[in-house]
């Protein structure tokens, strides 16, 4: 993970609500701190320690979103600490920074590294927050603090005085507060851990990126290395064709194919390839209504007795 990461959106369904918390929601924490608000210089605030370390950025698409608000892109302060560590509001301070704006308004509250990081989280978990992966590293950074008052509950419990080994037991609670944290499950946390130990870079980055799933990702681990970037090749490959045919469906319409070739010839015409060109030809499954077989040009062109008889899509980029 040597190159700097996107913090997408959220896109498909909202997190799961956190398992359990020992730490003060975002609502509670303004009742107890009710917060200071400031104006400071962009060049007074800073990243959070975590964010510098995984190397977050915010996406493009996001600061373009913003820019296009104008100064109602600004109404809402950032949310700072003491220290001038940016809870909440990134992509603002990065468009300020863009744009040349000298300062943002802030309210400034009294927390630790844990507890803005903590509160950190809380906050993407918002719809158009970090996806669950980058939430996960994040949370993540908060093991050793976990594991630590997990260890002191075993001593105070009299469980292994003196060791610096956690039980089995503690390790699973060290695991829930993690998924409690990034508002997950436990089986997430354990795949991304997995993913962390045995993934290849290219792979992490698309988790980053919200590209791929955390599971589809996560059986992917099994696999060499060599192994796993074919499958998210592949994966790659069938995504951008089956979005291909369904935008072409839906610029073209059905009615728009010549007369299809008889099916029964197609078949035979298939089962004469080679073995070699057999073996090139891929079949993917694209969620469209009916019972349609779709050609490629590629393949049209291999099936040369056939070019003549099998439709061809209209092409506005040729």
């Amino acid at each position: 993970m040597n190159t700097a990461a996107r913090v997408p959106g959220e896109f498909g369904d909202r997190p799961n609500q956190p398992l359990s918390t020992s730490f003060s929601e975002p609502e509670r924490q303004s009742d107890d701190d009710p917060g200071q608000p400031l104006t400071y210089r962009l060049s007074e605030l800073r990243q959070h320690p975590s964010f510098s370390r995984l190397r977050f950025t915010v996406p493009a698409s996001k600061l373009s979103a913003l820019a296009e608000q104008g100064e109602l892109a600004f109404r809402e302060p950032l949310l700072v600490t003491r220290e001038r560590v940016v809870i909440d509001g990134y992509a603002r301070w990065e468009l300020a920074r863009l744009t040349g704006r000298p300062t943002l308004s802030c309210v400034e509250y009294e927390l630790t590294d844990e507890e803005s990081l903590r509160w950190l989280l809380q906050k993407h978990r918002r719809s158009n927050g970090m996806n669950d992966f980058c939430r996960i590293l994040l949370a993540l950074e908060l093991e050793p603090c976990f594991k630590e008052k997990a260890l002191s509950n075993q001593r105070l419990g009299g469980q292994m005085k003196g060791s610096s080994n956690l039980t089995e037991d503690a390790i699973v609670d060290v695991r829930k507060e993690i998924a409690a944290a990034a508002g997950v499950s436990v089986g997430n946390v354990t795949k991304v851990k997995r993913l962390l130990r045995t993934g290849q870079p290219e792979l992490l980055e698309t988790l980053r990126d919200g590209e791929v799933s955390i599971h589809r990702a996560w059986k992917w681990t099994t696999e060499s290395p060599d192994r796993q970037i074919e499958s998210l090749r592949t994966y790659r490959n069938k995504k951008g064709v089956s979005k291909a045919i369904r935008d072409l469906i839906s610029r073209h319409g059905r009615h728009n194919l010549t007369t299809s070739p008889d099916l029964t010839s197609l078949v035979r015409r298939l089962s004469a390839l080679s073995s070699g060109e057999f073996n090139s030809v891929s079949v993917s499954v694209i969620p469209v209504h009916g019972k349609t077989i779709f050609v490629t040009e590629e393949l049209m062109r291999t099936l040369t007795s056939y070019r003549e008889s099998i439709p061809v899509w209209p092409s506005s980029n040729r």
